[in-house]
This record gives C-alpha cells, structure tokens and sequence, in this order.
C-alpha cells in the first residue's frame, strides 16, 4: 500500500475539514456577493500579490468571539479567520530572491463581517506586528472595513482601549516598508491602519474615514452615506491616498512595484535618448514646462511612479530607477504657482524626504525654483512653519542627495531643495541656461535699488532702470559664474545628467556603511 492509499486518520481528516472551511469555497454566496460588488476576495488579492506556494498563515482558525450570541458551527462556517488574514510570504521573488523577497500580509475580509475588526482579529495583529519587527519584515496591508466590531462578546470590555495593535502599528513606522491597499470603505480602525502606512494605494471607488456613517450620525453630524464619508474626489487632492487606481488588480500591480523599490536594486531598464534633455527646458525664463518627461528620460524607462500627484501639484515627487538603483525623485512643478513651494508642497517634500531617508533611498533633486510662495494668502497656511519642515527635513538626510538645477535656483526655496545649502548634497550641478540668486532677480533689484527708484520721477524711466538692472542681474546670475566662484560643482551637458548621477551613486555607496537606528516617518 503507498502512502497516498493509506487511510486518513480521523484527527487528519477532522483538520482537512475545517481547513477546508476557511476557503472562499466553503462560502459561495459570500463570494458571488463580493464579485456582484466588482471586487475580489481577500484570498485572490493575496494569492495574485504573493509569490506561488510562499505564504504561511497565522491564525487560520481563528473565529469571531461571539460564541455567546451565535452557534459555534454557524462561526467556523461564517467568520473564518476572524475576517483577517495573515501571515509572511515572499513578493517579487523572481527579482530579488527568497530573502529580499521575505514580506508580512495582512488583509481584512470583506465577506467576514464587513471586514470589522474582531478581538481575536487585534491580537492576530499584535502577533504579527511584534513578529514583522523582529524579522524586519516589509508589510503590505489591505485595509478594507468598518472599524471596530462591537457584537463581539467573548470578552468583557468596558472600551477596549487597552488594544495594542494601533500602538505596535505606528511604532514600526521607519523600520520597515508599509504599503496600506484600501478598496471600498475603510473607517475608523481600518483607516488608521492605513493612515499610519508609508504608501497608501487606493481603488477609485474607495471612501477613507476616521468615522464611518454610524459615527457620524451618533455625533450628531448628520446622515452621510458611506461612499460620501471620504471618496477618493478628497482623499486624493488632499494628499492622504499617493495611488489611485481602478481597482484590485492595479492595486495589486502598483503594490508590487511600490514594494520593489524598497527591495533593492534590478537590472539596468532600457534608457531614453538624453540627448532631448537638451531643449527640453524652455529658453525664456517665465515658461512653464511639464517636469515629468524630464524624470523619466533620466529614469530607467517604465520605472517611474509618481507619488500623490493632485496634492500640492507644485512639487513633484516620484520613486524611479536609474541604472537598476532605486532612488527618490524631487522637482519643482513650474505649471503650477511657478515652481513655488507653498505650504502644502513643503509638506509634501518634507515626508518624501523622511520615507527616502528612513529606508535607504538615495534623492534626486530636479531643481526650478523662484523661492517660497510669499504673502499674506500664503502666511495664513502656516507657511513659516511648515515651510521650515522642508529645510528640517532636508538636515537631517543620511542618504545620498544630488541636485540639478535646472532653470532657475532662487532664494531659500532653492536651499530647500539641496538640502539646505547648494553644497550639503554631494554633488550640485546646473544645466547651461539656469540661473542663480539670492531672491527673485526683479525684486532683488527693486529692494537694492529701492532709494534709487524712488528717487526717479517719471515712472517710464523708472521701469527702464528696474529693466536695465534686472537684464544685468540675470547676466551675473548665470550659471557659469557660480561656478567660477564655486558655488555649485559644474555646469554640465544637460544629456550627460544621468551618467553623472549614476557615477555619483555608485561613488557614495562603495564604502558607505548603513546606520543603526531609526526614524519615523510622518504620516503627512
């Protein structure tokens, strides 16, 4: 008799049953509902993220405590898993390896509940948060649900504010990668969960929300239907989600690209001609430009992804490759406020700064700058503050910085974007048009001349003087002489920017040890 005809023990068997149980083929009418709804099951999203046969699971038999309120079978049947599923897998195997592939996935079940979050469901994810720190484990997380589940009713709660999971959540912000993936509704609990994250990738069809309608009603705010609570029409401008996508499948995708970034360096893509870099930027100095071609002619081709785009659209950031070597991208936007960095945008760069600093991302400055949007509309969002953030930011990096200055590179917005000063990143270069200043050159002028104008009657001559000043402190602030006095490190060929870039790279980490350490990173 061989092994497979050897007959199943009745303990064997019993497993095989109820393992058997935690299947989407054991619930099929939960199943159709979730296909009716356009979305997929939490185990198709994590077998279409995960590499084929790596997954081990945590707490597969794990049912809603409710064994006071329902009967026990009808448990093991309806809440498998406690509506979260969890355990470690590997993810882009076929491009890093078993070990760089190693990874942590968590999903709520959608089908369980409305994917709540149950007791035995919060110490699953203190089990595996407290393991993803001890192993260092990258982490991807589908947020899915409405919050906390209050039919619970194993356990004697007075409010369960005792509940680890949030605390061991956010406490591994800067250890290791976190990518949260929400589709549908995803309140109160579930969208800390999120909200804590490094990268948030949402479907179209997503509503994000600290409270969800039951909350909102109960605060007396009204009756809000769900998808109206936070759609992704606010959630994306407002810079909480940095994906959109169409649905699970793209999510899915985005979240393995994402990931990958985080998981080291690939083989070199395809390159784009550089030598269309040289007239990409237009010659006169008040033309806007789109910023992205330029990104991705240096970029490896099809290894750009632009993170929160309609958020503070001024101020592009991207995670690209360039030779295989994943690296952070930022640049100014000049179809939008010129290029300014407002309030939002600092924000914005300060957190990209942080994400890249914390997990080894080296940066790539693309600097067009006129300085940090002034004025009393501009004071009133903080901009003193939450501008400086930018240059607080900028001081703290360990990772290598490079800056391009592509255009112009004026005032303390330019500091901000190099760090702070054009000689804190390790290499300063400017393409041949670009321009440098203290300020604003016209109102540099009208500052340091200020007696003098005022001194000038007619306003015709005044404006000429304003002109002839303005032309000659744009024919001091060029390039080639802050080079001469060596305020940057070169004036280079514009089509030789990447090969730069990658010599620079491969210099700065040769013999560079990573630190021990860590540091958060914040969640706006």
């Amino acid at each position: 008799m061989t092994e497979s005809e050897e007959p199943v023990r009745d303990d064997h068997a019993e497993l095989l049953r109820r393992r058997a149980l935690t299947e989407d083929a054991a619930r099929p009418d939960a199943v159709d509902r979730r296909h009716a709804a356009n979305g997929r099951t939490a185990r198709e999203n994590l077998d279409d993220l995960v590499d084929a046969g790596s997954f081990v699971e945590y707490g597969r038999f794990a049912i809603a405590a409710q064994r006071h309120r329902r009967d026990l079978d009808d448990l093991i049947a309806r809440t498998p898993a406690d509506g979260l599923i969890a355990g470690t897998a590997r993810i882009n195997g076929d491009l890093f390896g078993e070990q760089r592939s190693a990874c942590a996935v968590l999903s709520y079940d959608y089908t369980v509940l409305a994917g709540t979050q149950g007791a035995l469901g919060h110490r699953k994810k203190d089990r595996l948060f407290e393991l993803i720190e001890r192993m260092r484990l990258p982490t991807v997380f589908f947020a899915e649900g409405g919050g906390g589940r209050p039919g619970d009713t194993d356990y004697p709660v007075v409010s369960a504010l005792d509940a680890r999971a949030f605390k061991l959540w956010a406490a591994l912000s800067g250890v290791v990668p976190r990518i949260a993936i929400v589709k549908g509704r995803c309140f109160a609990g579930n969208a800390v969960i999120a909200g804590c994250a490094d990268l948030i990738v949402a479907t179209e069809d997503a509503s994000i929300g600290m409270g969800g309608p039951a909350m909102i009603a109960g605060g007396g705010l009204g009756d809000v239907a769900p998808d109206d609570v936070g759609p992704i029409e606010v959630q994306a401008p407002n810079g909480v989600v940095d994906v959109v996508v169409a649905d699970e499948a793209e999510a899915v995708a985005a979240t393995k690209r994402l990931l990958g970034y985080f998981q080291g360096v690939t083989a070199p893509g395809a390159v784009a001609d550089q030598t269309r870099l040289r007239t990409i930027v237009p010659e006169r100095a008040r033309r806007a430009y789109q910023v992205a071609p330029i990104i991705e002619t240096l970029a490896d081709e099809g290894s750009v992804t632009f993170l929160r785009p309609k958020f503070a659209p001024e101020m592009v950031t991207a995670l690209a490759r360039i030779d295989g070597r994943p690296v952070g991208v930022l640049a100014n936007n000049t179809m939008v406020m010129a290029g300014a960095i407002t309030a939002a945008a600092a924000d914005k760069a300060a957190r990209f700064l942080q994400l890249c600093d914390a997990f080894g991302l080296p940066v790539v400055s693309m600097v067009d700058c006129p300085g940090y949007m002034v004025g009393p509309a501009a004071e009133a969002e903080a901009l003193v503050r939450r501008g400086s953030r930018m240059l607080v930011a900028g001081a703290a990096l360990e990772v290598p910085l490079i800056a391009v200055i592509l255009r112009r590179g004026y005032g303390l917005g330019a500091q901000a974007m190099t760090g702070g000063s054009l000689h804190e990143p390790l290499l300063t270069v400017a393409w041949p048009g670009a321009h440098l200043g203290p300020m604003g050159l016209e109102g540099a002028v009208r500052l340091g001349l200020r007696k003098e104008l005022e001194a000038i009657a007619d306003d015709d001559e005044r404006e000429e003087r304003v002109r002839q000043a303005t032309a000659a402190a744009q024919e001091n602030a060029k390039a080639l002489n802050a080079a001469q006095l060596f305020e940057i490190d070169d004036v280079i060929d514009p089509a030789d920017t990447r090969k730069l870039i990658i010599d620079t790279l491969t210099a700065a980490t040769a013999h560079t040890p990573r630190r021990e350490g860590r540091r958060f990173v914040d969640t706006w």
